[in-house]
């Protein structure tokens, strides 16, 4: 997470704005808290766009519709104000990394890492799609991993793009090394889209690249519409059912339902623990520390040292050097309990775990620098359009 910039809101709707969790074509994604404490992902569109009333019509019909999608691994949308100056929506804080940071930093996927992914994907593809959405931009920013499976975001929310100026003007709406060939063509599109999106973004994950490569955009679209994908290095068990994933006539990939009953066809035995490696795990759970702003500190710190300043003149009776002696000595005795009490606060206002006395020795370094790490919350990192 991002601190806030200048121009970014502190407050969309009835939450208060915490950092930016990412940014893409569409809008900005910002970590919100409401008054009763639930974080969520607040996903403010473009200015420009508020002001285009087709795009306000579609954008509130996807928001209708994405609310209805309810899936293991799909992040909910839970709130949302499609009239707004600035129209936004909420979905449920996810706390995770995207795949395309974590293979970025960490590289590809072991294989069973990989078939747990491609069955959660699977799994939210189908959920989408049962609440007659189609996703249209399903990439590796915009799965998260998390401790308990992989998550997509976004779903469904780029078709209300369409027709404005974001792409009237020549711009891409979609990552060009991850869309099917139809949609690159511009042409009509249905729920086949999103499993070539779901083969591209399994070969990023067991490969660490792109099916298409790299380069300018309309390089990359060539090659989805017509050259084959390069899926060398895709384990074995899973290149066949990847391939068909990518193929170019869209009635001919398989369906979720076929590729879930490909994986328990030819599942390896169940083994305990996560379903992640450990250094992807790890980082999960740094990612769920949410910084907060040394505002928090400072207020808690002021607060302190005017209570001995109040009892001195309370004191005030006696002789100055008595008067001094309160002062000083109440001042150290606050700075004790501020100690003692700031990641009490902390724990609080994120509801996350209780104070352990361990706590008191990670203090000042960390604090007084940059703001203390509150632990994570258990419930989407950098999103993107």
């Amino acid at each position: 997470m991002q601190p806030l910039e200048a121009g970014d809101p502190t407050r969309i709707g009835p939450y208060a704005i915490l950092g930016v969790l990412g940014s893409g074509g569409m809008g900005k994604v910002y970590l919100g808290r409401s008054t009763g404490g639930r974080t969520v992902a607040v996903k403010a569109v473009r200015p420009e766009l508020a002001d285009d009333s087709q795009f306000r019509q579609r954008f509130r019909n996807e928001i209708e519709a994405a609310k209805s999608v309810s899936g293991a691994f799909t992040a909910a949308v839970v709130d949302s104000d499609t009239e707004a100056s600035v129209p936004w929506f909420a979905t449920a804080f996810i706390a995770g990394i995207s795949l395309g940071d974590a293979v970025a930093r960490f590289g590809a996927l072991p294989e069973p890492a990989l078939r747990t992914l491609t069955a959660g994907l699977a799994e939210a593809i189908a959920a989408v799609h049962r609440a007659g959405i189609i996703h249209r931009d399903l990439k590796p920013a915009n799965v998260l991993l998390a401790l308990d499976g992989p998550y997509v975001i976004d779903f469904g929310i780029t078709r209300a793009t369409e027709g404005t100026a974001l792409t009237t003007a020549g711009t891409v709406m979609g990552s060009p090394g991850f869309m099917s060939p139809e949609q690159a063509s511009g042409v009509r599109v249905g729920p086949e889209t999103d499993m070539f999106s779901l083969g591209a973004t399994l070969v990023y994950a067991a490969t660490a690249r792109s099916p298409f490569g790299d380069g300018p955009t309309p390089a990359l679209l060539y090659r989805v519409v017509s050259q084959e994908p390069d899926i060398s290095g895709v384990p074995d068990s899973l290149r066949d059912m990847i391939a068909a994933c990518l193929h170019k006539e869209p009635a001919r990939r398989p369906t979720t339902q076929q590729i879930l009953d490909y994986l328990d066809a030819n599942a390896p035995a169940p083994t305990t623990g996560g379903w992640l490696p450990p250094h992807y795990t790890d980082a999960i759970v740094q990612a769920s520390h949410v910084r907060l702003r040394p505002i928090l500190m400072t207020t808690i710190a002021i607060v302190a040292g005017m209570l001995p300043i109040a009892f001195g003149r309370g004191a005030g009776s006696g002789s100055r050097a008595s008067m001094a002696v309160t002062i000083i000595g109440g001042q150290i005795l606050c700075l004790l309990l501020t100690l003692l009490i700031t990641p009490v606060v902390y724990s609080y206002f994120d509801g996350l775990r209780a104070w352990r006395p361990s706590d008191l020795l990670n203090p000042l370094r960390k604090w007084v620098r940059s703001g203390a790490d509150a632990p994570g919350i258990a419930a989407p990192e950098k999103a993107e359009s």
